[in-house]
């Protein structure tokens, strides 16, 4: 048998346990470096597959090698950790834990690095090339888990590195892929003011903080827009905004939060410096005083076109219908660090069923169709199988 056919056999066999492993998975919800229960849950079935691993520094997450260990290395990533959230679906198998809840997808993601570790290993024999399984600790939080694997040296040896997440806006049936960025960066504004304060009607005997304030909130966001090519999809959005309780008080400290993307990763390093810039200019002439505190998410994940392309031929080995076209999107995403370290890509795993609402990751009441998880392992294995052997080019 081929490598595919030992696949698909796998699958007839085990995919109702997929479907299993997700709803145990989503039951017990862990949040970000808890996911101890998780790790334990993946590592047995790994042991039972006859494969080793290895538990990251933190105690939770976990990689493991199969295949060749000279030669390419290829790394498939999948996040592990619950989000902070109480589940409403009322799911047989919803979340047994009070305010935590696999609203992201995290589950499947999971359940399908799980199904094709055990499939892979049955034909562990006739792959082309070494394989790198990180079940991963800590993506909902910023800056991400992924640092913490890379530093653990999870990327060592690794060629490439491939994931799926979870769209609640494609179709089951079918993966979603461009070529470029996929997902922007991610940067979090805070900026605390300060001003003597004073009363209403004598404005200028004081720093008007709120004006100032005002200032600001329009005036950041518009300037960036004109000092940032509008092609790197850049945007600065406000979340929050505090600042005094009397009508009649000028306040003496306020607070702006917000965000500021971009998909293009040479704007994102130079983000930082210029929201800096702008932000003095703007409070210089109103006498209020600030302390800006800039904190650096996740670079946008950025598909190299090489991996895209090997990420679309897997996709189409499902079908001539199975791979869609997708847009960037707005959200963060840290497997973006380990792009920093190798090339790679992360495609989009269709998960609506294809009647009813569409609904968002992380709303309460998000929840998949099942039938993605075969699509999933069949496309990351064949992401495997589909890879050059050495001496067959790239």
């Amino acid at each position: 048998m081929s490598g595919a056919e030992i696949v698909d056999a796998w699958l007839a066999e085990h995919t109702a346990d997929l479907v299993q492993w997700r709803r145990h998975i989503h039951a017990n919800p862990e949040l970000s470096r808890a996911e101890f229960a998780t790790t334990e849950f993946v590592s047995g079935w790994l042991t039972k597959a006859g494969l080793s691993w290895e538990v990251l520094p933190g105690g939770t997450g976990l990689i493991c090698d199969l295949g060749p260990s000279d030669g390419p290395r290829i790394a498939l990533r999948a996040d592990m950790d619950a989000l902070p959230m109480q589940e409403f679906t009322g799911l047989s198998f919803a979340s047994t834990v009070p305010g935590v809840s696999h609203a992201c997808g995290h589950d499947a993601h999971t359940t399908v690095l799980l199904g094709t570790a055990l499939a892979l290993a049955e034909a562990e024999d006739r792959l082309p090339v070494g394989v790198r399984l990180v079940f991963q600790p800590a993506e909902e939080v910023m800056p991400g888990g992924a640092l913490d694997v890379v530093a653990a040296g999870a990327m060592r040896g690794v060629d490439r590195i491939f994931a799926l997440h979870c769209d609640p806006r494609l179709e089951v049936g079918k993966v979603g892929m461009r070529t470029g960025a996929i997902t922007s960066a991610a940067d979090t504004v805070e900026l605390v003011l300060d001003s003597p304060g004073g009363h209403t009607s004598r404005p200028h005997l004081t720093s008007d903080l709120v004006y100032a304030i005002g200032t600001v909130i329009t005036g950041l966001p518009g300037l960036l827009s004109r000092r940032v090519d509008p092609r790197t999809s850049t945007v600065m959005v406000w979340g929050a905004v505090s600042a005094g309780k009397a009508p009649n008080a000028i306040p003496q400290t306020g607070m702006l939060t917000g965000t500021v993307r971009t998909g293009d990763h040479a704007t994102w390093l130079l983000l930082e410096p210029l929201v800096r810039e702008i932000v003095d200019s703007l409070l210089a002439p109103t006498g209020v005083r600030y302390q800006l505190n800039y904190k650096r998410g996740v670079p946008p994940v950025v598909n190299d076109p090489t991996s895209a392309l090997m990420f679309e031929n897997a996709v189409l080995a499902l079908g001539p219908d199975a791979l869609a076209d997708t847009p960037q999107s707005g959200g963060g995403e840290d497997f973006s660090w380990y792009l920093e370290e190798a090339p790679g890509a992360m495609g989009r795993l269709g998960v609506w069923s294809g009647t009813g609402d569409q609904l968002d990751l992380h709303q309460p009441t998000f929840d998949i169709d099942e039938r993605a998880l075969a699509v999933g392992v069949r496309t990351l294995t064949n992401l495997i199988l589909q890879a050059p052997a050495p001496g067959e080019g790239k």
